[in-house]
């Protein structure tokens, strides 16, 4: 029997519908990511609700299956967060299953019969032995390090959709790895809701430079990138593993939120002073490139505490830099904290620091030309022009670079790039 898949959501998610798929693989299916196909009968619908245009991306999927007289079966997010009052407003989907029982979708399907098996409280095991049945294989490719997260920010439902945090052990994490390597993938980038606390749950303390120490040790592999890191737990270290590793992308990635202390507090986040945090990264790591993410409009933000993150942006000068509007969400600390701030002004303030990040980022592209940076080959155009991306930029969320060149290039090579010019988010250069 073939299968359709339909993924929505992050990362972390996609590994989620890669182990899905590997699962029925290993029951017998066939497994597509063509779900309109006449011969498919039953579509597995992987769904987001982190926030509420995700959910509603997830909803608008469902429904086009089911006009579709296609079996559906809604899996993820969505059901784990609304349990049985999402099967009572979607009567016709044909099965739920919730995010740490995604393990039993094959069997569920060997029963012929309509199902509901969403366990009320999520406890995320990462099935160890199952092959991840990729969607993408290219030159890099995530790997999950640890599921579920136990900060309790003000504005986040995952602890409550993903469970307490659970690290996989560094061994099976290192062989995943060299089996990655061994398909061709030259740059690993680890994924969790926070990893700079991976260890914690099983050693003891944070031990992702520990890790990262391992993984340096595996032949063929170029780079490792380390994504979604926190305040708290970026540690000495962990400072120390990124001087020291040389395939440890000098990329920082880490979601701050915001800048002003009360904000902070209101968020439940740790109040730091944000500048002298970023000011010790980059004394202390060479050419570091540092991402964040920031929050406009969350309840209780004045034009006081909007002034205070818009000059911390200009100052700290983020390499990479995105933006949320505050998006409420039922059953966080920040769904009833008033004020709540109108929507109008969140988008205003969003529009804000993202006008003044364009101008910081296209000021710091064209401080690169005339640079050579390392760069890993994505793909190459059918006119001759290979697209790749630079040390500085993740995959899907930051920039590009795009090479003119003669000779033959391969996606996962990495090469010094010359930049020869730029635009606000993207480079140009030449090998």
């Amino acid at each position: 029997m073939k299968i359709g898949i339909i993924h929505h959501g992050c990362a972390k998610n996609l590994i989620d519908t890669e182990l899905i798929s590997g699962k029925l693989i290993e029951k017998g299916y066939e497994v597509t990511l063509d779900a309109n196909s006449p011969d498919v009968e039953y579509v597995i619908i992987n769904t987001c609700s982190f926030i509420f245009d995700a959910e509603e991306e997830s909803v608008k999927s469902i429904f086009d299956m089911i006009e579709e007289g296609k079996k559906v079966i809604i899996t993820g997010c969505l059901p784990q967060k609304h349990q049985k009052h999402l099967k009572k407003l979607i009567q016709e989907a044909y099965g739920f299953v919730g995010v740490s029982d995604f393990d039993k979708i094959a069997e569920l399907i060997d029963t012929k019969k309509e199902f509901y098996y969403v366990s009320k409280t999520p406890n995320y095991i990462y099935p160890e032995t199952t092959k991840r049945a990729q969607i993408t294989v290219g030159s890099s490719s995530y790997i999950k390090i640890a599921e579920g997260c136990n900060n309790t920010c003000g504005f986040c439902i995952i602890p409550k959709l993903r469970g307490a945090y659970k690290s996989r052990p560094i061994e099976n994490i290192v062989k995943e790895a060299k089996e990655l390597v061994l398909k061709g993938v030259n740059e690993i980038i680890l994924i969790a809701q926070d990893t700079s606390f991976y260890g914690c749950d099983i050693y003891g303390k944070p031990s992702l430079d520990k890790l990262l120490y391992e993984l340096d040790k595996i032949e063929n592999l170029g780079w490792i990138r380390v994504l979604y890191t926190y305040p708290t737990t970026f540690n000495d270290n962990l400072i120390k593993a990124y001087q020291n590793i040389d395939k440890l992308t000098k990329y920082v990635d880490i979601p701050l939120q915001h800048s002003h202390p009360d904000i902070l507090k209101a968020m439940k986040r740790p109040v730091i002073d944000g500048l002298k945090f970023i000011d010790n990264l980059r004394n202390k790591i060479d050419n570091l490139s540092i991402r964040t993410t920031l929050i406009t409009g969350y309840p209780t933000e004045n034009e006081k505490h909007f002034e205070h993150l818009y000059n911390f942006v200009k100052e700290a000068r983020f390499d990479r830099l995105g933006v949320f509007e505050f998006s409420k969400e039922k059953n966080t600390y920040a769904y009833n904290l008033k004020p709540q701030v109108p929507k109008r002004v969140k988008l205003k303030r969003k529009n804000e620091i993202l006008s003044l990040q364009k101008q910081i980022s296209k000021e710091i592209n064209e401080s690169l030309i005339g640079k050579k940076i390392p760069s890993i080959i994505e793909t190459i155009q059918s006119d001759g022009i290979a697209i790749a991306r630079t040390y500085k930029d993740a995959p899907d969320v930051d920039g590009l670079i795009y090479i003119e060149t003669d000779k033959i290039l391969v996606p996962g090579d990495i090469f010094d790039v010359e930049v020869t010019s730029c635009s606000e988010y993207d480079l140009y250069g030449k090998i």
